[in-house]
Formats: C-alpha cells, structure tokens, sequence
C-alpha cells in the first residue's frame, strides 16, 4: 500500500511540472504569469495546509467511525472486482454525483456560498481548482471515498483515485490552449471548463461535469462556443483576498478594505500581505517580459 501511495504522489509532483510547462508553451489566456494573483494562497493555505487536515478529519473522523459502527468494510462487498472495474466503477458514480450537485450549487443560493471561492479567481490555471470552500470538500470528498472503503474495495483504489482526480483537476483548470474535436463531447477539458470559470452569465448554468463532459451534453447543460474564448474570469462582486475572510464571507458578507481600516492588526496584516503581493506581481511581470522578448 505505501508503495501505491509513493508511486501517486511521484506522478502527481511529475504533472505538475508537466502542466506548467504546457501553460508557458501554449497558454489559452496569453500573458498569465505564473504566480498570479492568489497564487499563494491556493498552493499553501488550499493545497497544502487544508487537504492536509481535511484528509485527517474525513478518513479519521467521519469514514472510520462509519465503519466501526456499521461493520460494512468486512463484507468486502466488491473486494473481488478486478481493481481496474473497481476504480472505473467510482470514478464515473461519483463523476455523475459530482455534476448534479454542481449543478445544484449553481441554482441554490444555500449552496451557492459552498462554491462561490472556487470561482473567485480572476485567472484560472493548474492550481485553480484546489481553491475551495472547506464544507465543500467535507461534503464532496466523504461521498467520494466513503464508498470505497465501506464497500469492502482494493485499499490501493483510494491512492489511483485521489491521483486520478487531481490531475483531472489540473488539468480541466489548466491555462492550456487544448483542441480535443470530438472528444470534448465525452471527456471534460480546458475549452468547457475555462469557460464555467468566466465573469459571464451566459455560462454561470452550464458546463458542471468534471471528467466526463458527456454528463452536460446529455442534460442540456454544455456551453462552447467554437474557438471564442472567455474575456474575464471570476465572480462579479468583490471578493476577499484572504483565505480566512474567503471562508467568513460564505458567512456573512464583510469587505476586506473596511475592516483594514477598522482594525489596526488587520491593517498591518494586509498590508504586509499586498506588499508581498505586489512583490510577487513584479517579478511575474518581468517573467512575462522576458517570455515574449526571447
């Protein structure tokens, strides 16, 4: 099992580089700087820290305690399927899963406070995805892996399925120019999803699926326009910066400027933070000068 879980975690690190290098080589949106605005924010407070607690609470405090309760791990009620059948089989339930509560947070102005940071950034690229609202991933990720253990499966589904679904991530959000033809009809890519990402309404209710785009063709939800590309990403209202403020305003609305202003510590906070910012927006420039001057 640990072996499994090295092998994952080496192809994950491997497509990372893979899919920023595809990004500078042929950028859907040209001009993206690599650290982009929010950039560290999603890799270290989203990718980092939160899936690092979240995994703990989710398997340690949620599915186990099921299971010992339940006792439904020990039928192994799958455990005979071929290992391949049975990452097949949970990849596309919880795909079809995924699209109708999508879906639903897009209608629902409830669950629309669920989602709304996955929309927030105003460039959208590899990392953009990991960027979600903690009760979201509780929500999407214990019925995403709660099957799989309470059903009795491979041990070793859990790592091909985790892998499998942060690369899909990556590369669904990925600022990558993609000509898929006819397999957009089936597998999900950039075209669909760059545009879901866009400050248009046109597309705020189409394009949910994940992996299998054949889930909006079918229930009337696909939107891509032929080579058109979005104009502008992210949502149309201000949004906080912060990851911690991101969090609150699914609670109640504050902005961010106001309360820097009321606060002296918060003050000092984010203007430290857009310092860094700012840092960090220059030397992104300078890579994008050099980019097109060589």
């Amino acid at each position: 099992m640990q072996t499994i879980v090295y092998y994952t975690t080496g192809l994950l690190v491997l497509s990372v580089f893979i899919f920023i290098w595809l990004e500078r080589k042929y950028p859907y949106t040209r001009g993206m700087p690599i650290f982009r605005e929010g950039f560290w924010v999603d890799l270290i407070w989203y990718t980092f820290i939160q899936s690092y607690f979240l995994k703990i609470f989710i398997f340690d405090y949620i599915i186990e305690p099921l299971d010992r309760v339940w006792h439904l791990s020990s039928h192994q009620l799958i455990g005979s399927w071929p290992i391949a059948v049975q990452v097949l089989f949970f990849l596309v339930v919880h795909d079809l899963y995924i699209y109708w509560f999508h879906r639903a947070q897009h209608h629902s102005k409830l669950l629309w406070r669920t989602h709304e940071a996955h929309h927030s950034n105003k460039e959208v690229d590899w990392l953009a995805g990991t960027r979600s609202h903690v009760l979201e991933i509780i929500i999407n990720q214990t019925l995403e892996f709660a099957p799989i253990v309470l059903l009795g499966a491979n041990p070793v589904v859990v790592p091909i399925k985790a892998l499998i679904d942060a690369v899909w991530g990556m590369y669904i959000h990925s600022n990558i120019d993609v000509h898929s033809g006819r397999l957009q009809y089936i597998i999900n890519g950039p075209e669909m999803h760059q545009w879901h990402h866009s400050d248009d309404r046109a597309v705020f209710y189409a394009n949910y699926s994940t992996k299998l785009a054949i889930w909006d063709w079918l229930f009337g939800t696909a939107y891509l326009p032929g080579r058109k590309k979005p104009t502008e990403f992210g949502l149309p209202y201000a949004y906080p910066k912060d990851y911690f403020l991101q969090h609150w305003f699914s609670v109640k609305r504050v902005d961010e400027r106001k309360l820097a202003e009321k606060y002296p510590v918060f003050l000092a906070y984010h203007t430290s933070r857009r310092r860094l910012m700012d840092w960090v927006s220059r030397r992104a420039r300078n890579w994008r000068y050099k980019e097109y001057k060589s």
